[in-house]
């Protein structure tokens, strides 16, 4: 079977077992690995692999052909992406500082930016001024370095981005979160709708159910395709982004999906959802 998702380790982690033959019953894998804005776009091809991680933010342009799976995604609390500016600590705390301002984003179809763009509309008055999309291990050094006057960053920039001597302007997870009481929904598996998506979503929870209950079996595949970081900014990435909705979204998980695809509709960020093609 053809999947697509990206290298990051909590991708590694859940597939691991899976790529590995692990899963008894589960057809082998043909895996491409690639960041998620490729993958969202894999998806909206028309032509894309059988199944794939891609961006909550890009299902309103999926869905008619590829499912929602109920495990193996991204949802949580307390990992929600960043805004950073190069101001002091002190200064980094008043969302007017955006006015006007060049943001850059790692995607337009990825919740960061959805977050960023429901965050900005409530909180930066007059709203943000240019959006520069750019690769997202591109973003600290820009805004470090003054070519623009904010980032918004995700996955292990959490962890690094005081080594670039920036501030934090907003956690977007801690503002969902508080706003909603609900979890932030980042990355969702979806298969095509002609296939079986019970085995599928079955294979998928086994093999997440696998990593947990063997984490060092997936630590050379982890670390092999971490593009250099650390084992232990790894398994923080890990510990933040695989978590119980990575094995049932349950009830949470989808008015969470619901949620934020729902605001961001009538923000006219992304077209409507027929909330009934996400179950």
């Amino acid at each position: 079977m053809n999947i697509a998702f990206s290298p990051c380790p909590n991708d590694t982690f859940v597939f691991h077992a899976w790529v590995h033959g692990l899963i008894p019953g589960a057809p082998n894998l043909d895996v491409t690995y690639a960041d998620i804005d490729i993958t969202n776009g894999l998806a909206a091809s028309g032509n894309g692999p059988e199944a794939l991680k891609i961006s909550y933010a890009a299902l309103p342009w999926v869905l008619s052909e590829y499912a929602l799976l109920p495990c193996g995604g991204a949802l949580g609390r307390g990992c929600g992406p960043l805004v950073l500016t190069k101001n002091s600590a002190a200064d980094a705390q008043e969302p007017s500082v955006l006015s006007g301002r060049s943001v850059a984003v790692p995607s337009e179809r990825s919740t960061a930016y959805l977050l960023f763009r429901l965050w900005a509309a409530q909180n930066v008055p007059g709203g943000v001024g240019n959006i520069v999309v750019m690769p997202f291990h591109e973003i600290m050094p820009a805004v470090r370095d003054g070519a623009i006057d904010a980032g918004l960053v995700i996955h292990e920039a959490r962890f690094t981005y005081p080594t670039y001597g920036l501030s934090m302007l907003t956690d977007l997870g801690n503002w969902w979160e508080s706003d909603t009481g609900l979890p932030i929904p980042l990355g969702a598996i979806v298969a095509r709708r002609s296939l079986d998506l019970q085995a599928i979503a079955g294979w998928t929870r086994a093999s997440v159910e696998y990593a947990w209950a063997h984490p060092e079996a997936s630590r050379e595949y982890v670390l092999s395709h971490a593009q250099e970081m650390s084992h232990e900014v790894a398994q923080a990435h890990i510990g933040l982004y695989v978590n119980e909705f990575t094995a049932d979204l349950g009830d949470d998980g989808y008015a969470a999906v619901a949620a934020l695809l729902g605001r961001a509709a009538q923000e006219g960020l992304v077209p409507e959802v027929d909330l009934a093609l996400l179950r």
